[in-house]
């Protein structure tokens, strides 16, 4: 029975799942020495710096990582070497990396002042960051591309492992400053890196050249898409403290709490791998019939993730949070509720984005995540508390994400059995989601 099950599961699903769950693991941990080692004020600074680091760089790196997957694994299955692709990814990457960069040396002191307490060491510490994730993302497209998912397991392992046994030592030690807490997201991907670099040193080398234009196909509204959803799930705890500075309690308290409701975001990572590529093959081949029913299987999994999870968090999620990360007592059941029907609505949008993408919708589901992000600051705006304020920003945003693209994909049905798309016809092979 077992095996009759394993047989069912994508290849590498099991590899992939297995890292990314020690890497979800590690976001506990961390988090939860942080909150027994760290004072509000700065465990709220440490929640700042988490919430930018992964909006900005999954944002901005994700996409790149599942560009260089797409076109490895289309050469691979001609025969041709990857290494040109890992050039062009790898100059992508570090473009982007200095461009965000600059922007965040040329606000170094608003940043300092605002989010950080004044302490600009923390500043550096979210430059090395994203740095680290730059390098990890590139280096996971090649093996994603390659199909080397127990490599690619093994460096989300590796990042998670590496996090817990850091974590540990500075809570076992004593240290109770957030600039070593936040260093552990340089050194962690960093290593992970190094330990895994074998296949993708073999990558490098010669070999037929990418073209620039092949390469940037439809990455500039993957980017805009992919910063955009991380906008509207990580950017509440920043809004904490643009709305209320003086507030060092909620920020931390709403980390934790958005740490335990999003555990299904986790598990939907593993199984996002087989899910853009059965989409594209169903939309290729003209089977409708197909799609929707992919797609409605898509979505019926994770509504009963976040349904199964969201019991949990509203029941016990104050006493959790107080009992793991020592967050203040600043959120109720109430406040779990609307977290939780944020996080189902925002993982409905993350499975109708994937049917959009395989039917070559890239526009369309940029677009729903614009207007989705211009509901967020809208409701972010109402006249009540600060908390509500935030939630209500997260829920209404990923619901306006999800209800568009329900309308652009209805709109679009005859897109299914259309000349398939480049990326469709080059064997996508995305990267997985997820690492915060």
């Amino acid at each position: 029975m077992i095996r009759r099950i394993l047989s069912l599961v994508p290849p590498g699903t099991l590899a992939v799942g297995a890292g990314l769950a020690l890497l979800g693991l590690a976001s506990y941990v961390h988090l939860a020495v942080a909150g027994h080692s760290l004072t509000k004020a700065d465990y709220s600074s440490l929640s700042v710096l988490w919430s930018i680091v992964f909006t900005l760089g999954i944002g901005l790196f994700m996409p790149v990582e599942q560009e260089v997957a797409r076109l490895v694994a289309g050469r691979h299955s001609q025969g041709l070497s990857p290494g040109p692709v890992l050039a062009r990814g790898a100059a992508l990457a570090l473009g982007l990396l200095v461009a965000i960069v600059a922007l965040i040396i040329a606000a170094r002191g608003p940043l300092t002042d605002r989010f950080f307490a004044g302490d600009s060491r923390m500043v550096t510490v979210l430059i090395g960051s994203l740095a680290a994730l730059a390098v990890a993302h590139t280096t996971r497209g090649v093996l994603s591309g390659l199909q080397l998912f127990p490599w690619y397991g093994t460096q989300l392992g590796v990042d998670g492992g590496l996090r817990i046994a850091l974590v540990a030592v500075l809570g076992l030690t004593g240290v109770t400053s957030p600039v070593w807490f936040g260093a552990v997201l340089i050194v962690a991907p960093l290593v992970g890196v190094a330990l895994t670099a074998p296949p993708v040193l073999r990558a490098i080398g010669g070999g037929v050249p990418v073209a620039w234009a092949s390469f940037l196909r439809g990455l500039g509204l993957l980017i805009v898409s992919s910063l955009l959803s991380q906008v509207v799930v990580n950017i509440g705890v920043i809004n904490v403290k643009v709305l209320d500075p003086s507030d060092v309690a909620t920020a931390g308290a709403l980390l934790s709490a958005l740490v335990l409701v999003r555990i299904p975001l986790f598990v939907f990572a593993s199984l996002q791998a087989s899910l853009l590529p059965g989409l594209a093959t169903t939309a290729a081949t003209g089977d409708r019939a197909g799609f929707h029913s992919l797609l409605r299987r898509a979505l019926g999994v994770v509504t009963a993730l976040a349904l199964a999870g969201g019991v949990v968090a509203v029941l016990l999620g104050p006493w959790l949070v107080q009992t793991l990360f020592d967050a203040p007592a600043v959120l109720g059941h109430g406040d779990f509720a609307w977290l939780s029907v944020a996080t189902l609505a925002y993982l409905w949008a993350m499975v109708l984005g994937q049917g959009l993408l395989a039917l070559d919708r890239h526009r369309a589901q940029a677009a729903a995540w614009a207007v989705g992000v211009a509901a967020l600051v809208v409701a972010t705006l109402a006249p009540v508390a600060t908390t509500l304020r935030v939630e209500l920003g997260y829920a209404i945003g990923s619901a306006v994400v999800a209800a568009t693209m329900i309308v652009l994909l209805r709109a679009r049905t005859s897109g299914v059995g259309s000349v398939p798309s480049p990326e469709v016809r080059e064997a996508v092979t995305p990267g997985v989601t997820g690492g915060a």
